[in-house]
């Protein structure tokens, strides 16, 4: 990697939610399997405020969020010019990131109660990970899931989709900044579940703007970037922002790298690297698979992609192996049997040729 002090070669570690109530147990699962490389447990069964989207609702709406029925809106009509509305909200945003200011971006109290967990437990210095991840929602997701109150997504209005992206960005900087204090690496990962919607009739977004503001918030991040996505994409769309990892659904979407033959090689040969998400998070389909499967089908993914002309070794080197998305809504025992199995197969995948 470009950046860091280690090698990832396979390591294993985890997208972040889980489905534990109580932030302590959740972390002692996540240390338990993935001691290397932990990542902060999100905890969207604990309550509405944990959800991924309301855990990063932006400052600069703060005053026009509305959270009912476990959806978030915007109580304002997006498709007007809002700019009088928020303009004292956006100066502030606008000078905080100019000068850098982060304090006022960490999470909220009384929310990311599995981050509190996560760093109390670090400073207690028991703990020696190579790394730690974290995460931000990225601008795409959380702009087509919240509404303004014409259920229209904010993503739409220009100025909100800008300001978002600046908001994620320093959210994210400020969370790196915490836990660097912690390891000697950090990965900042960028979820965007809705990118897989992209393209489709019921979304209409430009590539250019998905480049720029999943970008924007990529600039934050001084460790390495990744960016994840748990359903099939225009992968060469998040390929042309400046991510260092790039994490996705390989047990369901593994074939789908390999329409993109020269962005991934181009990628790798930066020293871009994949986050295979081989492990599934589906119970019943997790209970008949076993770690030698699953190794088998990730080696098979990696060779067919070889076929195309990306490089095998590059492939094998440059990775790390993940769950396929998040486990928040899998049993308490299925997510820790899913980390276990992560640990695993990354075991058995490391031994191997």
């Amino acid at each position: 990697m470009s950046k860091g002090s280690f090698e990832l070669n396979g390591l294993p570690t985890a997208i972040g939610s889980m489905p534990q109530v109580d932030p302590q147990e959740a972390c002692s699962v996540v240390f338990a399997s993935l001691p290397e490389i932990p990542v902060w447990p999100q905890l969207p069964k604990r309550s509405f405020a944990e959800n991924m989207y309301a855990l990063f609702r932006p400052s600069f709406l703060r005053r026009f969020l509305k959270e009912a029925n476990g959806s978030l809106h915007v109580d304002l009509d997006l498709s007007q010019d809002v700019t009088r509305e928020l303009s004292e909200d956006l100066e502030g945003l606008y000078r905080d990131d100019l000068d850098c200011r982060l304090e006022a971006y960490g999470l909220e109290r009384d929310r990311g109660s599995g981050f509190d967990a996560f760093v109390a437990r670090l400073r207690k210095g028991a703990d020696r990970p190579l790394a730690v991840k974290g995460k931000v929602t990225g601008p795409i997701s959380w702009g087509l899931q919240v509404t303004d109150r014409n259920r229209r997504p904010v993503l739409y209005n220009d100025v909100v989709a800008d300001a978002l992206a600046r908001h994620l960005k320093l959210a994210a900087a400020w969370q790196e900044e915490v836990l660097r204090a912690f390891a000697p690496n950090t990965i900042m990962s960028v979820d965007e579940p809705y990118l897989s919607s992209l393209g489709s009739a019921f979304v209409s977004f430009p590539r250019e703007q998905v480049v720029t503001l999943v970008g924007q918030v990529l600039t934050g991040i001084k460790g390495l970037k990744a960016v994840h996505c748990c359903g099939n994409t225009d992968w060469s769309v998040l390929l042309s922002t400046p991510l260092d990892i790039l994490s996705f659904d390989a047990y369901n979407h593994g074939e789908t790298l390999s329409l993109y033959p020269a962005e991934v090689t181009r990628f790798l040969d930066r020293g871009g690297a994949i986050a295979w998400g081989i492990v599934p998070n589906d119970e019943q389909i997790l209970a008949g698979e076993t770690e030698a499967s699953l190794v088998d089908r990730l080696d098979g993914t990696m060779r067919m992609l070889a076929r195309k002309g990306i490089p095998y070794d590059a492939l094998r080197s440059r990775c790390l192996i993940t769950p396929s998305c998040g486990l928040g809504r899998m049993s308490v025992e299925g997510a820790a049997r899913a980390l276990a199995m992560t640990a695993a197969v990354s075991a058995r995948f490391r031994k191997t040729d």
